[in-house]
């Protein structure tokens, strides 16, 4: 148990989640007066007040009546030119509580301060604001907490995403388009995918509204400038390649055909056939992505997949032999019953189908996902202890793979990150801009988001379409209406 009270601010959020980080089991219960501490677990202080010399945040932890921890953090002494008050508040607040619980855990988290999704955004706004990239990893680290590793990880990213977002142009923007069947539902899964085989009767109904999405959509961005085109899931090779077909013709007919990136999610192995890559070669479709996760037989039986590792190779190769140029693939650390070795064979394998790009990421188990409850069980790497980083490394610099883009999740394995991997030039523009939030997203389909980006302000209006297939499908006017207010 946690009881945490704060006076002068109002970040409860903020410290919620970076407590979370450290102390992932306890509950956190908040406190409105000092009184109400029942002396059961630890009571945490966080302040912010005002003396002679300026603002002060101060951070304090005691079991019962005995003091363990205290720090202060003078805001003055942070040296951020161009960040508001607010800003300078939020980094001594959290920065004060960061080093009382990394002293009372003795764990110093790799990613400092920071809980949220995209760490690299504060990477370009550092050097949107004129500072150089050896000065902004200085920032990072000492501001922000986040280990010299973890700050040039960043830094390399960003200089291979700054030549895709920069410069800001206010008229391009990158569609998603939703798919949201699948062949059966991975445990770890928390994503709103539906089961082919219970919903099939559904599919020409969705495609008929995703469609007539597309088209009036099409309407409202007629004066503006289409980069990329994502189609995702779920497994969009799950459905017919009839049915996938008429939505790639209807994004050509209604979008046009000068699209720099048009990216299928296959995903899944036991959907692609010669079939469906023909016709998606037909349609100039350059980049594609088969995802494994792992390429332990034993592993995929008991996550729900229905194909095995042959499966990944056979596909991989017919792709290739079809002539598909970049190819993407992903893995998934942590997963049931899986340590060092299996993961070290598994990337043995994709080492010898060395694809374009890799995509690495660690276990994220949710409260949508089967395995919530058993992680402690089931995951070797996370009982073990044992850092897999510097291994990975290896396989990434053999394969000539960079990583390229980053982001993380609440409740990952090791409070790691997910990492997109790349052979040189052979990015996914789509991911750079999605992640990085530089440009408008257009979401279209069951359980889509769209951002919308304003470049004065640097700020993005979310619009999700329905969650629900009953509901996209039977108000699929109010999502149409929901983008025109934003977009006319």
């Amino acid at each position: 148990m946690i009881s945490l009270l704060i006076s002068g601010h109002n970040y409860q959020h903020d410290l919620y989640e970076l407590i979370r980080a450290f102390l992932p089991e306890e509950e956190i219960l908040f406190l409105d007066r000092v009184e109400e501490y029942s002396k059961v677990g630890y009571l945490i202080k966080s302040s912010l007040y005002e003396d002679k010399k300026g603002f002060v945040a101060i951070s304090e932890i005691s079991l019962y009546d005995d003091t363990l921890y205290n720090y202060k953090v003078d805001i003055n002494s942070i040296n951020i030119n161009h960040y508001s008050q607010e800003q300078l508040f939020k980094l001594a607040i959290k920065g004060s509580l960061f080093q009382i619980l990394s002293n009372l855990t003795k764990n110093n988290m790799p990613w400092g301060i920071l809980t949220g999704i995209r760490p690299n955004k504060i990477m370009h706004n550092l050097l949107d604001l004129g500072y150089s990239n050896n000065k902004a990893i200085e920032i990072l680290s000492k501001e922000y907490k986040i280990n010299k590793i973890k700050a040039e990880l960043l830094n390399n990213i960003s200089k291979i995403q700054r030549k895709h977002l920069y410069p800001i142009d206010n008229d391009k923007y990158s569609i998603y388009i939703s798919i949201p069947f699948c062949p059966s539902i991975c445990s770890y899964c928390s994503f709103s995918s539906l089961p082919i085989n219970k919903y099939n009767n559904f599919v020409e109904e969705y495609v008929n509204n995703l469609i007539y999405e597309i088209q009036e959509t099409s309407k409202l961005v007629s004066k503006k400038k289409l980069n990329t085109v994502y189609i995702g899931g779920g497994t969009p090779t799950s459905i017919s390649t009839v049915f996938l077909d008429r939505i790639i013709y209807e994004v050509y007919k209604n979008f046009g055909e000068n699209i720099l990136e048009f990216t299928v999610e296959a995903g899944r192995p036991d959907t692609i056939n010669y079939e469906v890559l023909t016709m998606l070669r037909n349609y100039n479709i350059n980049r594609i992505s088969i995802n494994p996760q792992t390429m332990e037989d034993r592993t995929l039986k008991a996550v729900g997949r229905t194909h095995n590792s042959r499966d990944v190779v056979d596909a991989y190769n017919l792709a290739k032999k079809l002539g598909f140029s970049i190819i993407n693939m992903d893995l998934i650390l942590g997963l049931p019953g899986e340590g060092i070795e299996e993961v070290k064979r598994t990337l043995s394998k994709i080492k010898e189908l060395d694809p374009e790009n890799l995509t690495i990421h660690n276990l994220s188990l949710k409260r949508g996902s089967f395995y919530k409850k058993n992680i402690d069980e089931i995951n070797p790497i996370k009982q073990s202890g044992i850092n897999m980083e510097d291994q990975i490394q290896e396989y990434i610099n053999e394969m000539e793979l960079y990583p390229y883009y980053l982001y993380r999740q609440k409740q990952i394995s090791g409070n790691l990150e997910n990492i997109g991997y790349s052979k040189k030039n052979m990015e996914c523009l789509y991911n750079i801009s999605m992640m990085e939030e530089k440009e408008t997203i257009i979401g279209l389909g069951m359980g889509a988001v769209s951002k919308f980006y304003n470049p004065i302000t640097n700020r993005i209006k979310r619009i999700p379409n329905f969650k629900g297939i009953n509901d996209y499908i039977n108000r699929i006017d109010e999502l149409i209406k929901n983008k025109k207010e934003v977009l006319l």
